[in-house]
């Protein structure tokens, strides 16, 4: 008797201590946790990045010619370079403005996209433009919002680049973006990666994409895929997840995660991750940031942290300082280590071999989770066809031995023309 009335108590204090530990390790985790274990950037690879930043914020500005918010350290533009520029009249509310800038500086074609704009309906419109398993591209799911707003871009934009490809033949052509533009960026290049006759046949080697405090765009098994791209995602946490993290934070949090990876519908940011680490737990202020890297596919920032800085981090200003901070660190150490040339060169390679080693490992992490459509590493390369899915029964193959759809089929599937004869979005497109 006396057992069976302690029992209870007993009870109540082992649910009490296991609900403060949860409570305390939600308190405790930050950003950091998620990339404790990545190895940290090289100058080589993250010097692009705070420059790319300055173009995006060129998006700000009414007249580069006199320039009314630039950051400290200019935005480092030509404006007679600036090739074309579009805004919120132009765009009809299907993308955010957008600039094409041609760098003859360091020899590259800009496309350089904004972020989301509060104030703008149709903003939230092309974000929210999406449900589970809506939209389904290249073996993989993707938002089916930012997938129209790419494909209008290119559509409007493709004589254009094409035209610029052709002039300069060793120029890389590199897509970026903040925020919602990050997400329409990514799309961008997956669409110029499958579509490459449309731009005279492009070599794949010189596209790039670089896509800041990103949206989750594209399914775990295409975020890996894409890896060996420039992909820069997750500088911050995007505002999409913010949004939502204000309802479903507590559902996620009690979902395995093992089953969120092996949902093939599922969003995640794309490519290699660059993380900024500024903050530790019970520190105030920020530290000197550190720059961490990897291919991740578990622990790929499943996590929502929600902080008093956590709009202000994600702002495009604010993540250009940090950028640019962590380079001159990286720089300033590199002058005091005094490295030669030749061994610049070697760490070079090396690095080149290290990434394309990690992104194998990646796709064989994603095989041994099983998670739906991931391909083995083939010695052929991530997109030849030999590549085998993990199953015959899987999506992707079923996908591959149907006929592949064209770039003007896909145009027509998504758009039509209206009576004044401009192209507009179906209000019908469905997923395929």
């Amino acid at each position: 008797m006396s057992l069976a009335c302690g029992l209870p108590p007993l009870l109540e204090c082992v649910y009490c201590l296991a609900c403060a530990r949860w409570a305390w390790k939600r308190c405790i985790h930050n950003a950091g946790h998620d990339s404790e274990n990545w190895a940290v950037a090289t100058i080589e690879e993250f010097e692009p990045v705070p420059r790319i930043c300055r173009y995006i914020l060129g998006n700000y500005e009414d007249d580069l010619y006199h320039p009314q918010w630039e950051p400290p350290r200019g935005y480092g533009m030509n404006p007679q370079w600036v090739v074309c520029r579009k805004t919120y009249d132009d765009t009809r509310g299907r993308v955010t403005p957008y600039l094409l800038y041609v760098d003859h500086d360091h020899a590259d074609i800009v496309l350089a996209i904004r972020g989301l704009n509060l104030a703008k309906e149709s903003d939230y419109a092309v974000l929210l433009d999406n449900r589970l398993g809506k939209r389904k591209i290249d073996g993989g799911y993707v938002h089916n919002g930012l997938l129209k707003a790419a494909a209008w871009v290119l559509d409007a934009e493709c004589d254009t680049i094409k035209e610029l490809l052709a002039k300069y033949p060793n120029y890389t052509l590199t897509f970026a973006g903040h925020s919602l533009g990050s997400g329409v960026a990514a799309m961008l290049a997956m669409l110029v990666v499958q579509n490459r006759q449309k731009l005279g046949n492009i070599d794949r080697k010189r596209v790039r994409c670089y896509a800041i405090a990103p949206a989750r765009c594209m399914s775990l098994n295409l975020a890996v895929k894409y890896a060996d791209d420039d992909f820069l995602p997750r500088t911050a946490t995007p505002l999409e997840d913010v949004f939502k993290s204000l309802f479903w934070c507590m559902r996620d949090t009690c979902i395995p995660e093992d089953a969120m990876l092996r949902d093939p519908r599922r969003l995640y940011a794309p490519g290699r991750l660059y993380h900024i680490v500024e903050r530790k737990p019970f520190r105030c202020g920020r530290l000197p940031p550190v720059v961490r890297t990897a291919v991740p596919v578990d622990g790929r920032f499943e996590h929502i942290v929600l902080s008093c800085n956590a709009t202000s981090d994600h702002a495009i200003i604010w993540i250009e300082r940090e950028c640019q901070w962590a380079l001159d660190l990286m720089l300033e150490k590199e002058r005091t280590m005094e490295i030669p040339s030749s061994q610049r060169m070697d760490r070079k390679e090396s690095l080149a071999k290290e990434h394309k080693e990690e992104h194998r490992a990646a796709l064989r992490r994603a095989v041994t989770l099983s998670v739906p459509d991931a391909y083995s590493p083939s010695p052929y390369g991530t997109f030849e066809s030999n590549s085998s899915p993990i199953s015959e029964d899987s999506p992707s193959s079923s996908l591959k031995a149907r006929h592949r759809m064209t770039w003007d089929e896909f145009i027509d599937k998504i758009f039509e023309e209206d009576e004044s004869g401009h192209r507009v979005v179906r209000r019908t497109a469905s997923s395929h």
